[in-house]
């Protein structure tokens, strides 16, 4: 700990620090503050006095008198001094540091500067990122089912010689070869339609495998695009269509006969291109027989055929080959009044007909 001889020291070369107008201040200040401090003892004394007479005997008196004088004044100085040197040290510490000597000048105290408010930044998890538009907003398909959900089955009964349980089991495979045949992406993109050709009795699948070489690929009763011209823009395919429930009977068997009659909804573009994304609408007809046969239930597809819009009117390999916007202009031009694509029960017309909008 520091001796008295140290401490006076190291005090007056703290005070040495302060310049004279400082500690011209620093009197004044003293002065004023011991004026202040009398004018204050004087009016306590006036009250303690006028208490005294008021007062009944037993009562305790006011404080001891005070004197202030030089002494006051010397403690004054001395504060205002440490209160000085506490705005040094917080500029200038080295001024206390024992057996430390700064010959630099000292450090002017400037006024703090008030930093500028800072926005804090917006979170990115709280931006609500808009979502995509979906490239069926604006047309009915918006409304559609989406994928298999759209193809609604008729309520299973027994008819045609069939029990409620073929019938119901019928419905089912039918469900199923229509989901192979307008949603599998394998077969959409043009490749080989395997889901489908699985679910075909033996006999018709011999039949639609022949064929499907006679025609370089191309398989009946399924919707292909040609490779190449197309990619999804969506893993959604809208659906909406119906299944009627009938009977059929021919010379060599009778059974139930489904009628069915769909508009099936594609969001494609050219490949690697998504800003060229098109709609194209099938329709999708056709019938599909059911009945026993050497103790077993069959399916048996008819008659299916689909149209579809925007396609070109020159290719006839039975792929769909989309047309966009950009697509040049074909050399065959489509035929009849332009009908609409989305309506379900009209008559599909003979060759390359003109179409409405998608």
């Amino acid at each position: 700990m520091p001796h008295g001889d140290d401490l006076d020291a190291r005090f007056n070369e703290l005070v040495a620090q302060i310049d004279e107008e400082q500690q011209r201040r620093m009197r004044a200040a003293a002065v004023k503050g011991a004026k202040e401090q009398r004018r204050t003892d004087r009016l306590a004394r006036r009250e303690s006095r006028s208490a005294r007479l008021s007062e009944d005997s037993g009562g305790y008196g006011s404080e001891p008198r005070r004197r202030i004088g030089r002494a006051w004044i010397a403690m004054a100085v001395i504060t205002s001094l440490i209160t000085a040197a506490g705005v040094i040290v917080t500029f200038r510490p080295d001024l206390l540091t024992s057996g430390v000597v700064v010959d630099e000048p000292p450090t002017p105290i400037a006024e703090p500067i008030a930093e500028p408010a800072v926005e804090p930044a917006e979170d990115p998890a709280d931006q609500t990122a808009e979502e995509p538009t979906s490239p069926f907003a604006g047309s009915p398909a918006e409304k559609y089912a989406e994928g298999a959900a759209g193809f609604v089955m008729p309520e299973a009964k027994a008819l045609g010689g069939l029990s409620k349980k073929d019938v119901a089991k019928g419905l089912k495979l039918t469900r199923e070869l229509m989901a192979a045949a307008f949603l599998d992406e394998k077969a959409l993109l043009g490749g080989k339609p395997s889901a489908f050709t699985k679910l075909l009795s033996p006999d018709q699948r011999d039949w639609f495998l022949r064929d499907m070489k006679k025609h370089k690929g191309s398989a009946a009763f399924v919707i292909q695009f040609a490779k190449g011209t197309a990619e999804f823009s969506t893993d959604v395919i809208k659906v909406r269509g119906r299944v009627k429930l009938g009977t059929f009977k021919d010379r060599w068997r009778r059974g139930v006969e489904l009628k069915l009659n769909h508009i099936v909804v594609y969001a494609v573009h050219r490949p690697g291109r998504p800003d060229t994304t098109i709609r194209v609408v099938a329709h999708p007809k056709g019938r599909v027989l059911l009945y026993r046969e050497e103790g077993r239930l069959v399916a048996w597809p008819l008659r299916w055929g689909a149209s579809s819009t925007p396609a070109s009117c020159d290719t006839r390999d039975g792929f769909i080959h989309p047309e966009y916007e950009d697509s040049p202009r074909g050399t065959v031009a489509p035929t009849g009044p332009p009908t609409d694509p989305y309506e379900l029960e009209r008559d599909e017309p003979k060759g390359c007909a003109a179409s409405k909008g998608t």
